[in-house]
C-alpha cells in the first residue's frame, strides 16, 4: 500500500498508531484515507452490481417517465463523475509539469470516477425497469458519505494546524464532491412516480407498500397512516388495503399447483406410467382426455405418494431464503454488543483511556442495536408473508381438489376432516414458518455463545451450561403434564357447556317445576372439578415460570461459583461477570425455543402427510360422460353401462341401456335401494364407469333428493350465478309455489337462508332447489325425487306447473325419479329398475299389460299414495308457512359478535403472534367443534322493517373502560391484587439486589492475585437469587389463586343470575348468545387473562427496574426518560387501538371461509352438474383474500410497533452507555457493567409490554360481557321469609282469577284482559279457543311465569303474588305441551331432589304405563336418557312427564295440550290415569281434541 502512496512525506505511511489510537485527537493517515476509505463504497457497488442487474432483468415493472427528480439525480451523478475526473486530469497536468505524484493520485480518482459513472447509468437503468426507490444506490450514497466524513474533518484539522491550505485544487474538489454526495443521498430518499405500462392498478385502496420508498419499507413507515386511522376511530373493512399482487390467491395458488403437477409427473415417470394422449395431469385445469397405460409396475411395493413438501419448497423456498439470510445477519450481530460491553468496561477501568474511544463505543452499541432491529423485523416480515402465502396456497389447492375427488375418496375423508385440513393444518404451516429458521439458528447461537463464554471464563462455563441442559427435561415434563390437565379440563368444560345448553333449552320446564336449585348444584359441581384441574395446571405453570425466570440466575450462579472455586487465582471482575451474564441471556432464548420448535415441526409433519394424502386421492374422470352424439335424436344415451361407486367396490348398476329422446319426460321407478339415484349420479358422471358409454347433449340441471341450499339470500339460491331477469324470475317463483312463502319470510326473497337451509322447512328447500333448476334454463333436467319432501297438494301443483307435459319444462328432456304413482300415467316413458338393472321400459299402459316388476311396484305403492281430488285447491302445507322469523333468529345468534365466530370455530391459532426474542405464550389448545358452523350475518336489506324479536348484539369497539379492569380487580379481591403487586416489587428488588451485589463483588480489591471473602460473596449472591426465585414462585401462585377466585366469582354470579332471570329474557335472547358467555368468555377469564396479566406485570416491573438501575448508576439518565416515555406511549396507544380492531376483523372474516368450504363439499355434485366449479373457486379465493386482507396489516402492525419500541430501547442503551462515558471518573466498572447489561435487555421487555397491554385489552372485554349478563333483571325471589304458605296449602284447590290482565313483555299488548274466573276445588275444567286466544297465557300466569299487569290470582284465598316463586310452583303441577327431558338418569328426570323413595317412583311409573319399558332396561331406574330425551319416543317422554305429575301429586294439575303429540291409544291411557289418580284434584286442561275433555265438569 505504501508503495502506492509514494515514499516521501508524512502521507506516505499507510497506518500509524500514534496518529490513530494513542492520542486524544485521533485521525487516519492520508494514505489510508485516499486508498481504503475511498474504495470501500466502490467495492460495495461493484460486488452487489451483478446480483442487482440479474434481479432487475427478471423483474420488470414497466418504465418510469423522466421526472424532475430523475433529472436531478442524473445531473448530480454526472457532476460527481466530472469532479472525480477533474482530480485525475489535475494529476496528469501536474505529472506533465514534472511534479512526481504517488500512483494513488491516479488510481483513486479513476476508480471513483468510473464508479460514479456506473451509479449514474444505474439510475437510468432502474428507471427503465420501473424501480421507484433504489435500496442499492441509497446504501452506496450513505457509505460514500460515511467514508467521506473522516477526510472532511481531517482536511480542516490539517489546514488549521498548518495555518494554510496546502493543495487548494484538491481541497476544493473534495468539498464540492462531498456536497454533491450529500445531495444525492437526500434525493435518493424520495421515490419516483409509479411506472408506465405496468398492469393498471384499478384498485380503489391499494397497499401503500407498493410505492413506498426504500427507507419507508425498511422502517415500515408506510403503515403509519393506518395506525393513525385506527387510533382515531375503530377500523372497518373499507379501511383495509387490498393485498399486494404477489400475495393474492390468483398469484399464489397457481404457483403451488404448477409445482405439484411437476411432482405428480415425476412420480408417474418413476412408476413407469406414461400418458398417451394428454399432457395434462390434473383434470380440473384443462380436462383433456387421458388414458394411462401401465408399462412396468412392481406389484409388491406400494407406490410412494408425490412429495408435497418438495412442491412447497420449490414454490415458496426462494422467498423464504431471503428471510433466512436476514436471520443469519441478525444472529451474528447479536454477539457484537457483549463484545462492545467488554470494551466499554475495560475503557471505564482504564482511567487514562481517551474519551473519544468511549463515545465511539457508545455510538457503535447504538448503531449495532438499530441495524439488528431493522434486520430482525425484515426477517420476520419475510417469514410471516411466506406463512401467509403458504396458507393461501394450501387452502386454495385443497378447495380445488375437493371439487373433483371421487365419491369413494369422499368417504375416506369426511367433510369435517377436509375442513380441518384447511383450518388446522394450513394454519400449522403458517405458524411454523416463524420458527423454521430456529432449526439452524438456535444451534448456531448456542455454539457462538459457548465459544465466547469459553473465551471469557474458560472451562467453568460448562457447569452453567449443564444446568441449562438439565432444566430442559424439567420444562418438558411440566409441558407434558400441563397438556394432560388441559385435555381433562376440556372434558369438564364440554360437559358443563352441554348441561348449560340443555338447561337453557328447557329453562321453562325448570321454572314450572321449581327445579332450578338442583340443576344449579349440578353445574357448580362440574365447575368445581374444572376449577380443581385449573388450579393444578396453574401450580404447574407457576413452577415453569419459576424455572424460566430463575434459569439464567442459576446458570450464572453455578458458573461463577465453580469459576472462583476451581482456582483461587481466578478473579471475577466486572468484564467477566457482566459480559458472561449478557451472553447467558442470549443463550436463554434458543435453549427454550428449540424443544418447542422440534415438537411443532413434528406436528406440522403430521399435517403435511394428511394434506399430501388428501391431494393424492382419485379424481372424477371428466370423460365419464361424453358430450358428443352417440345416436341422433336422443338427448341421453347409455350403451352397456356398468357403474360402481368406487373402483374396488362391486358395480351398483350393470349393463344399462337407455335412450331418452329429446324433449321427453322419463320416469324412473323401483323399490328403495334399487339404484334410481345411482342412475342419476351415473348420468352426471359422479360414478366410476367400468364399462360402456354415456353421452348427454346440452347443459344439465340437477335437483338432488336432499335439497342443497347455500348460505345466501333466497334469491341468490335460485339465480345460482345466472343473470337476473325479473319476468323469468317471477314465473319461476309462481311455478314452484314459492310466492306465499316469500310473504311469510321476514325479508322476502332477500331473506338470508341459514346454513344447510336451516330456516326453511323440508318442502321449501326442495322447491327452492327446483326453482334453481328451472331458472337455469338447461337442456336436460335430472330430477332425483324432488316431490317426496313436499305434501301431496304441492306435489301435484309442481308436477302440473313445472315437470308435467303442460308444465314450464315442456319441450325439455326430463328424467324424473319418483315414488308418486299418480303422475305416472302422464309421462312419456317409464324405466323400471330392479337390483341395478333395467327390468322394463315403456309407457304406463304398455307396462301395465306386461304385468311384470312394474305392476308389482304399483301394488306396493298404491296404498300409501292416495289419488288426489282433481278440483281441490292447492293449499300449501302447514309446516311450510310458519314463523320463519323465529327460526331465523335462533340461527343468527351464533355469529353476532366477531369474537363469537372464533368461540364457535375454536380454531385457535397455535401460537400467538410471535415477537422478536420474546418467549412464546403457552400454546392454547382447544377442541375444534366442526358441527357448529355458523351462518353469515343477517340480511342487510329487508322488504320492510320487521319488529325484531331478537336484538342484534353489539360488538365491542374502541378502548376498554377502566371500570372493567376495576371489576376484575374486585373479582380477584382488592387486597390480594395489592399483595400480588407488592410481591412483584419484592422479586424485582431481590433481582436488582443480586446484581448490585455482583457489581460490588467484581469491584472488590485484588490482594495477592485473589479476592477475599469469596465464600461470603457466593453465599449472599445465591441467597438473593434464590429469594428472587421463591418470590417469583409465590407471586405466580398467588396470581393463579387470584385468577381462579375471580373465575369462580364471575361464573357463579352469571349462573345465579341466569337461573333467576325471568322467562321473557330467554324468549328474546338467542341461546347461542348466552352459551357464548358460558363458553368463550368464561374460557378467556379462566385461561387467557391470568397468564396475560402475569406476563404484563413481569415485563412492566422488569422495565421499571431497568430504569431504576440506570438512573441510580447514572442520574443524568433521568433527563431523557420523559421524551422516551412519550415516544413509547404514543407507539403503544396507536398500536393497541389498531391491532385490536384488526384482530376482530380477521376473526370475523375467517368463519365464512370454513362455512363456504363445508357447503361446497356437501354440494359438490350440484356445483359440478351446473358447471359452476370455476365461479366457486373464485368465490373461495375471494373469501380467502378478504381474510388475508385483515391478517396482513396485523402482521405489519407488529413489525411497525417492534421497530418503534425497539428504537426506544436502543436509545436507552445509547444513553446508558453515553452517560457512563461522561461520568467515567466517578463510576466504577461494576456499576457500568450492571447498568449497560440491564439496558441491553430492556428492548425485549418493552416490546412484550406493549403486546401484553394489547392482549389484556382485547381479552378483558370478556369480563365486561359476563358482567353484563350477570346483572340483568331478575324475577321475584324464590322464597320470601315470613310469607311462606302452610305446608299443606292448597288444601281445597280453589282458583280465582279476579279482574286479571297480563302481557308478555313491557310494551306489548295485553293477552288476557280483565279475566274473571272461579274454579272450585276438585273441578275438571277444559279450556278451548283458537291459536293465540291466550290459553297458554292463563296457565303461565298461574305459575307466575308472566306477572300480572292488573288484578290478582288467589289459590285457597292466598294471593299468589305475595309468596315466593318456589313456594308457589312446587305446589302446582303441570304436564307441559313439549315434554322436556334432561340428559341424566331417568330417576333424576323424575325426582331431581331425591325426595321420594324408589317404591314411590316405581308406583308412579306403573300408573303412567312406563313400568314395563323401564323394567325392561338393563339399568332400570338409572337408565340414561340422552340429551333432550332423544332415546325415548315422544309418547314415552310425555308419559315420563305424567309420572312426574303423579309423583308430586299436588291439589292443582294443569295439562297444556299434553296429549297433542301422542297417538289416540296413549291419549286414552293418560286420560284414564288422570281420572283415577287425580279425581279429588282441580284439573285445568288446554285441549286440542274434544274427546279429551268430553267428561269434564265444564
Amino acid at each position: 500500500m505504501e508503495a502506492l502512496c509514494g515514499s516521501e512525506g508524512s502521507g506516505s505511511k499507510f497506518w500509524d498508531p500514534n496518529i490513530t489510537i494513542h492520542t486524544n485527537n485521533p485521525d487516519l493517515p492520508t494514505c489510508f484515507q485516499n486508498s481504503v476509505l475511498a474504495w470501500i463504497p466502490c467495492c460495495y457497488l461493484w460486488v452487489s452490481l451483478p446480483f442487482y442487474l440479474l434481479y432487475l432483468k427478471r423483474n420488470k415493472k414497466g418504465y418510469i417517465l423522466v421526472s424532475k427528480l430523475n433529472r436531478a439525480k442524473t445531473v448530480f451523478g454526472v457532476l460527481l463523475w466530472v469532479v472525480c475526473w477533474a482530480d485525475l486530469f489535475h494529476s496528469f497536468h501536474e505529472f506533465i509539469n514534472n511534479k512526481i505524484l504517488p500512483p494513488i493520485y491516479f488510481i483513486t480518482p479513476l476508480i471513483v470516477g468510473i464508479t460514479m459513472l456506473v451509479a449514474t447509468l444505474l439510475i437510468q437503468f432502474e428507471r427503465l425497469r420501473g424501480v421507484q426507490s433504489s435500496g442499492v444506490l441509497f446504501m452506496f450514497w450513505l457509505l460514500s458519505i460515511i467514508c467521506g466524513i473522516i477526510p472532511f474533518r481531517s482536511k480542516i484539522i490539517t489546514a488549521m494546524a498548518q495555518g494554510q491550505i496546502g493543495d487548494k485544487f484538491r481541497f476544493a474538489t473534495f468539498y464540492i464532491y462531498f456536497a454533491f454526495l450529500f445531495i444525492e443521498l437526500i434525493l435518493s430518499c424520495f421515490r419516483e412516480r409509479p411506472p408506465f405500462f405496468s398492469a393498471i392498478n384499478t384498485d380503489p385502496n391499494p397497499c401503500p407498500e407498493l410505492n413506498a420508498g426504500f427507507l419507508s419499507k425498511m422502517t415500515f413507515w408506510w403503515f403509519t397512516k393506518m395506525a393513525l386511522l385506527g387510533y382515531k376511530r375503530p377500523l372497518e373493512n373499507k379501511d383495509l388495503w387490498s393485498l399486494n399482487k404477489q400475495d393474492v390467491s390468483d398469484a399464489v395458488v397457481p404457483q403451488l399447483l404448477k409445482e405439484w403437477e411437476v411432482e405428480i409427473k415425476a412420480k408417474r415417470k418413476e412408476e413407469g406410467i406414461f400418458t398417451e394422449t394428454s399432457p395434462v395431469v390434473m383434470n380440473h385445469l384443462d380436462g383433456g382426455p387421458e388414458e394411462a397405460t401401465v408399462l412396468i409396475t412392481d406389484k409388491k411395493k406400494t407406490p410412494k405418494e408425490p412429495s408435497f413438501l418438495n412442491a412447497l419448497i420449490r414454490a415458496f423456498g426462494p422467498y423464504f431464503l431471503v428471510g433466512s439470510i436476514y436471520k443469519l445477519a441478525q444472529d451474528l450481530l447479536t454477539f457484537v454488543n457483549p463484545q462492545l460491553l467488554n470494551l466499554l468496561i475495560a475503557f471505564i477501568k482504564n482511567k487514562d483511556a481517551p474519551s473519544w474511544w468511549g463515545f465511539l463505543l457508545a455510538a457503535s452499541m447504538f448503531l449495532c442495536s438499530v441495524i439488528q432491529t431493522i434486520i430482525l423485523h425484515q426477517h420476520f416480515q419475510y417469514c410471516f408473508v411466506t406463512g401467509m402465502r403458504l396458507r393461501t396456497a394450501i387452502v386454495g389447492i385443497i378447495y380445488r381438489k375437493a371439487l373433483v375427488i371421487t365419491n369413494s375418496a369422499k368417504r375416506s375423508s369426511t367433510v369435517g376432516e377436509i375442513v380441518n385440513l384447511m383450518s388446522v393444518d394450513a394454519q400449522r404451516f403458517m405458524d411454523q414458518t416463524t420458527f423454521l429458521n430456529m432449526l439452524w439458528s438456535a444451534p448456531l447461537q448456542i455454539c457462538l455463545a459457548l465459544y465466547f463464554l469459553w473465551q471469557t471464563l474458560g472451562p467453568p462455563v460448562f457447569a452453567g451450561f449443564a444446568v441449562m441442559i438439565l432444566l430442559i427435561p424439567i420444562n418438558a415434563a411440566i409441558a407434558i403434564k400441563t397438556r394432560k390437565f388441559q385435555v381433562e379440563q376440556m372434558q369438564y368444560k364440554d360437559s358443563r357447556i352441554k348441561l348449560m345448553n340443555e338447561i337453557l333449552n328447557g329453562i321453562k320446564v325448570l321454572k314450572l317445576y321449581a327445579w332450578e336449585p338442583s340443576f344449579q348444584a349440578k353445574v357448580l359441581e362440574i365447575r368445581q372439578k374444572e376449577l380443581n384441574v385449573l388450579r393444578k395446571s396453574a401450580y404447574l405453570s407457576a413452577a415453569s415460570t419459576f424455572a424460566w425466570i430463575s434459569a439464567p440466575f442459576l446458570v450464572a450462579l453455578t458458573t461463577f461459583a465453580v469459576y472462583v472455586a476451581v482456582d483461587e487465582k481466578n478473579v471475577l471482575d466486572a468484564q467477566k461477570a457482566f459480559v458472561s451474564l449478557s451472553l447467558f441471556n442470549i443463550l436463554r432464548f434458543p435453549l427454550n425455543i428449540l424443544p418447542q420448535v422440534i415438537s411443532s415441526i413434528a406436528q406440522t409433519s403430521v399435517s403435511l402427510k394428511r394434506i399430501q394424502h388428501f391431494l393424492c386421492h382419485d379424481e372424477l374422470d371428466p370423460n365419464n360422460v361424453e358430450k358428443k352424439k352417440i345416436s341422433s335424436g336422443h338427448a341421453i344415451t347409455v350403451l352397456n353401462g356398468t357403474f360402481s361407486w368406487a373402483v374396488e367396490s362391486p358395480s351398483a348398476l350393470h349393463s344399462i341401456n337407455l335412450a331418452v329422446p329429446k324433449g321427453s319426460l322419463v320416469a324412473v321407478v323401483g323399490h328403495v335401494g334399487c339404484g334410481k339415484s345411482s342412475l342419476i349420479s351415473a348420468l352426471l358422471g359422479e360414478m366410476v364407469k367400468i364399462d360402456g358409454a354415456v353421452s348427454i347433449q346440452g347443459t344439465v340441471a340437477y335437483v338432488p333428493q336432499q335439497a342443497w341450499i347455500q348460505n345466501a339470500t333466497l334469491k341468490d339460491n335460485i339465480l345460482f350465478g345466472q343473470p337476473f331477469t325479473e319476468h323469468k324470475y317471477q314465473n319461476v317463483l309462481e311455478a314452484c309455489a314459492l310466492i306465499t312463502d316469500l310473504e311469510v319470510l321476514p325479508g322476502g326473497d332477500y331473506t338470508e337462508i341459514g346454513e344447510k337451509g336451516i330456516n326453511l322447512s323440508g318442502g321449501q328447500k326442495q322447491r327452492v332447489s327446483l326453482a334453481r333448476a328451472l331458472y337455469s334454463n338447461s337442456d336436460v333436467y335430472l330430477l332425483d325425487d324432488p316431490l317426496s319432501a313436499v305434501d301431496a297438494h304441492v306435489a301435484k301443483h309442481i308436477f302440473d306447473k313445472v315437470i308435467g307435459p303442460e308444465g314450464a319444462l315442456k319441450g325439455k328432456t326430463r328424467v324424473l325419479v319418483t315414488h308418486g304413482i299418480s303422475f305416472l300415467p302422464q309421462v312419456d316413458q317409464i324405466v323400471v329398475l330392479v337390483d341395478g338393472k333395467v327390468s322394463e321400459m315403456g309407457s304406463y299402459q304398455e307396462l301395465l299389460q306386461q304385468n311384470g316388476a312394474f305392476a308389482e311396484f304399483l301394488r306396493t305403492y298404491v296404498l300409501d299414495d292416495g289419488d288426489i281430488d282433481e278440483d281441490e285447491p292447492t293449499v300449501l302445507e302447514e309446516e311450510d308457512v310458519f314463523l320463519a322469523e323465529e327460526t331465523l333468529s335462533n340461527h343468527i345468534d351464533l355469529t353476532d359478535e366477531p369474537v363469537a365466530n372464533e368461540a364457535r370455530k375454536q380454531f385457535i391459532r397455535q401460537i400467538s403472534v410471535m415477537s422478536a426474542d420474546g418467549d412464546i405464550p403457552k400454546k392454547i389448545c382447544t377442541r375444534r367443534r366442526l358441527s357448529e358452523k355458523k351462518p353469515l350475518e343477517p340480511p342487510a336489506e329487508k322488504k320492510k322493517e320487521v319488529e325484531k324479536l331478537i336484538q342484534a348484539e353489539t360488538a365491542e369497539t374502541g378502548r376498554v373502560k377502566m371500570k372493567v379492569f376495576w371489576q376484575y380487580v374486585q373479582a380477584v379481591g382488592p387486597l390480594l391484587s395489592l399483595f400480588i403487586c407488592l410481591l412483584y416489587c419484592c422479586q424485582n428488588a431481590a433481582a436488582i439486589g443480586a446484581n448490585i451485589w455482583l457489581s460490588y463483588w467484581t469491584n472488590e480489591a485484588v490482594i495477592n492475585g485473589t479476592q477475599q471473602n469469596r465464600q461470603m460473596r457466593v453465599g449472599v449472591y445465591a441467597a438473593l437469587g434464590i429469594t428472587q426465585g421463591l418470590l417469583v414462585m409465590i407471586s405466580s401462585f398467588t396470581l393463579a389463586i387470584g385468577g381462579i377466585a375471580a373465575a369462580r366469582t364471575l361464573h357463579s354470579a352469571l349462573l345465579e343470575n341466569k337461573f333467576h332471570t325471568p322467562q321473557s329474557f330467554f324468549d328474546t335472547t338467542p341461546i347461542g348468545r348466552i352459551i357464548n358467555r358460558f363458553s368463550k368468555d368464561i374460557y378467556v377469564i379462566d385461561e387467557v387473562i391470568p397468564p396475560t396479566i402475569l406476563m404484563f406485570l413481569g415485563t412492566f416491573f422488569t422495565s421499571l427496574s431497568t430504569m431504576i438501575v440506570i438512573i441510580s448508576s447514572t442520574p443524568l439518565f433521568a433527563v431523557v426518560i420523559i421524551p422516551l416515555a412519550i415516544l413509547y406511549f404514543f407507539a403503544q396507544r396507536f398500536y393497541v387501538a389498531t391491532s385490536r380492531q384488526l384482530k376482530r376483523l380477521e376473526s370475523v372474516s375467517r368463519s365464512p371461509i370454513y362455512s363456504h368450504f363445508s357447503e361446497t363439499i356437501t354440494g359438490s355434485s350440484v356445483i359440478r352438474a351446473y358447471g359452476r366449479q370455476d365461479s366457486f373457486i373464485l368465490l373461495n379465493d375471494r373469501k380467502l383474500d378478504d381474510n388475508q386482507k385483515s391478517y396482513y396489516p396485523g402482521i405489519v402492525s407488529n413489525r411497525w410497533l417492534g421497530i418503534r419500541v425497539e428504537f426506544v430501547g436502543n436509545c436507552v442503551v445509547l444513553f446508558a452507555a453515553l452517560f457512563a462515558v461522561i461520568g467515567k471518573d466517578s463510576l466504577n466498572a461494576g456499576i457500568v457493567g450492571l447498568s449497560v447489561s440491564y439496558a441491553l435487555q430492556v428492548t425485549m421487555s418493552l416490546n412484550w409490554m406493549v403486546r401484553m397491554t394489547s392482549d389484556l385489552e382485547t381479552n378483558i372485554v370478556a369480563v365486561e360481557r359476563v358482567k353484563e349478563y350477570a346483572e340483568t333483571e331478575t324475577e321475584a325471589p324464590w322464597v320470601i321469609e315470613n310469607k311462606s304458605p302452610p305446608p299443606s296449602w292448597p288444601e281445597k284447590g280453589i282458583v280465582k282469577f279476579q279482574d286479571y290482565s297480563v302481557r308478555y313483555r313491557a310494551g306489548l299488548d295485553l293477552v288476557l284482559k280483565g279475566l274473571h274466573l272461579k274454579v272450585n276445588g276438585g273441578e275438571k275444567i277444559g279450556i278451548v279457543g283458537r291459536t293465540g286466544a291466550g290459553k297458554s297465557s292463563m296457565t303461565l300466569s298461574l305459575f307466575r311465569i308472566l306477572e300480572a299487569a292488573a288484578g290478582e290470582i288467589r289459590i285457597d284465598d292466598v294471593n299468589i303474588s305475595e309468596i315466593g316463586l318456589h313456594d308457589l310452583r312446587s305446589k302446582l303441577t303441570i304436564i307441559p305441551q313439549d315434554p322436556v327431558l334432561f340428559s341424566g338418569t331417568l330417576r333424576m328426570n323424575l325426582d331431581p331432589f331425591e325426595k321420594y323413595s324408589d317404591e314411590e317412583v316405581w308406583k308412579a311409573l306403573e300408573l303412567s304405563h312406563l313400568k314395563k319399558f323401564v323394567s325392561g332396561q338393563p339399568d332400570q331406574l338409572n337408565h340414561e336418557c340422552s340429551e333432550g330425551g332423544e332415546n325415548l319416543s315422544v309418547g314415552q317422554r310425555q308419559l315420563v312427564c305424567l309420572a312426574r305429575a303423579l309423583l308430586r301429586k299436588t291439589r292443582i294439575l294443569v295439562l297444556d295440550e299434553a296429549t297433542a303429540a301422542v297417538d289416540l291409544e296413549t291419549d286414552d291411557l293418560i286420560q284414564s290415569t288422570i281420572r283415577t289418580q287425580f279425581e279429588d284434584c282441580t284439573v285445568l286442561t288446554i285441549a286440542h281434541r274434544l274427546n279429551t275433555i268430553m267428561d269434564y265438569t265444564r
